[in-house]
């Protein structure tokens, strides 16, 4: 943790970094997946277009997932005194 900074200042930018690169990767994911779903359903058994539900539950999926990630570390950085931090180094 920072010093002087508040505890949840730091919960705030931890999560923020671990969101941004799942947005990051769903901006890039999800138009090549639909992309791709032409190539893939000649292959594939009853595939004939993309399924929106099963997209929106995948997205939904992956930002609960990067939200508890980046959550769980987010705490362990905060709950850190930085004084104590600085002495053990």
């Amino acid at each position: 943790m920072a010093l002087g900074a508040a505890r949840s200042r730091v919960i705030g930018t931890v999560v923020r970094g671990a969101m941004l690169q799942a947005v990051t990767g769903l901006a890039i994911g999800v138009p090549l997946a639909i992309f791709c779903v032409r190539y893939v359903k000649s292959q594939l058994y009853e595939i004939t277009s993309v399924s929106v539900p099963v997209i929106t539950i995948a997205i939904a999926v992956l930002v609960s997932a990067a939200a508890i990630a980046g959550f769980i570390p987010a705490l362990r950085a905060a709950s850190i005194d930085p004084v104590r931090a600085l002495r053990a180094e």
